[in-house]
């Protein structure tokens, strides 16, 4: 058998694949199993956008190539829903790359500029993928400090005068996943002026922008004055418009930085289908009505499980985005035994903390990503175990 490469052997496999395997395997034996593991919305795109892909889908001219840097009305589309969101003023030609989802965009934007050896900042508890693209590009990962008493705020002072120095490319995440942390505009106020100080790339990956509850509204990295000198930020349809599998996003920003991820892009790949990015320029031109009806889904979602968990002695509190709760794990148990408890004796998947990093220990991460009916049954089996842990 002809052997995989060094690299590869040094990846573990994708952790929410292997929930899926588990999954099967339960579902086999007939057993019920609920989905609180991987963040993968249950609802339905808008109709409006099943409309427009069908339209154009039929059009014999949109089944050739894409422009490799997306179609122009998708670009555009992005830019005028930065100028509209944000107040940012973007150029589409040069300040706009589309992508076939923002997890591809992560993974080739440190293959265009990681070196084997060269450091990045990534936020811990974070996205695995994030580590996972670091190391592929051969690069190291440097745990930037979050300020859990704080709400998972970067801790910049914490970062060494020596890893300030190594650090080529810091990423953040808010609204966050796993934990649902969200900031106001002074984080990336002081993380642009960190990156500008040490000569570091800031990226923010903004996959959740449209999950927001009650009067909160995330803000852009760019809102920064001169923010595109330092900066880009990653943005996603997969969660705001319930369009995970069509794989579409963007990243916007530093032109530099677009130039040279549409310079690999266009050796790997020939960008998303045309109907599909027409379908996302469609839903980013919209009133975003139907982002909001989302938010309500998963803000009702999230008060009625974050109750029900503190009152069995699963500590948890209440966001202000995501679709996701960061649960602390009940005395006695570690973040996997108390997933494995789950699993085994309850037949609910969540994720285990310690997928998102060292500091996810003594957490689980849930999706709300079922139905209200599904999540009482949820709080049915939770109640029946009889968890014994701390009430908040």
């Amino acid at each position: 058998m002809i052997a995989v490469s060094d690299r590869l052997k040094s990846l573990p496999p994708y952790v929410f694949s292997e929930f899926q395997y588990k999954k099967a395997e339960l579902e086999q034996k007939g057993v019920d199993v609920i989905d609180l593991g991987i963040g993968a919305p249950d609802l339905s795109a808008p109709d409006f956008i099943y409309e427009r892909l069908a339209v154009e889908a039929k059009k014999p001219a949109n089944h050739r190539y894409s422009p490799y840097s997306g179609c122009a009305e998708f670009k555009e589309a992005v830019a005028e829903y930065y100028k509209k969101q944000y107040a940012v003023d973007l150029d589409p030609e040069t300040e706009v790359l589309a992508l076939i989802g923002s997890k591809e965009g992560i993974a080739n934007l440190m293959q265009a500029f990681i070196n084997p050896g060269d450091a990045v900042l990534v936020p811990d508890p974070g996205y695995p993928v994030y580590r996972k693209a670091v190391l592929l590009a051969g690069g190291e990962s440097i745990v930037l400090p979050l300020d859990q008493e704080k709400g998972y705020v970067p801790q910049f002072g914490r970062i060494s005068k020596r890893n300030r120095q190594r650090a080529k490319l810091m990423l953040l995440n808010y609204p966050s996943n796993p934990t649902g942390a969200t900031v106001e505009l002074s984080t990336f106020r002081e993380a642009a002026a960190f990156s500008k100080n040490n000569n570091i790339l800031l990226v923010n990956d903004a996959a959740y922008d449209l999950i927001t509850f009650d009067e909160y509204k995330a803000p852009s990295v760019l809102e920064i004055p001169n923010a595109k000198d330092i900066a880009v930020e990653f943005g996603s349809l997969s969660k705001s418009f319930n369009m995970t599998g069509w794989r579409i996003g963007y990243i916007v920003g530093n032109k530099h930085v677009i130039k040279a991820l549409a310079t690999l892009k266009s050796n790997i790949d020939s960008s998303q289908f045309l109907p599909i990015q027409l379908a996302a320029a469609s839903a980013l031109r919209s009133d975003l009505a139907a982002t909001r009806e989302n938010s309500l889904i998963f803000k009702e979602r999230m008060e009625m499980l974050c109750t029900a968990l503190n009152e069995i002695g699963v500590s948890v509190q209440k966001t202000r985005g995501t679709i996701f709760l960061w649960a602390k794990v009940p005395t006695g148990f570690s973040s996997s035994s108390f997933a494995t408890k789950l699993l085994e004796e309850a037949g609910v998947i969540v994720t285990p903390g310690t997928i998102f990093g060292l500091s996810g220990e003594g957490y689980i991460r849930i999706a709300l990503t079922v139905s209200k009916e599904r999540l009482d049954e949820v709080i049915h089996r939770l109640k029946k175990l009889q968890i014994k842990g701390e009430k908040c």
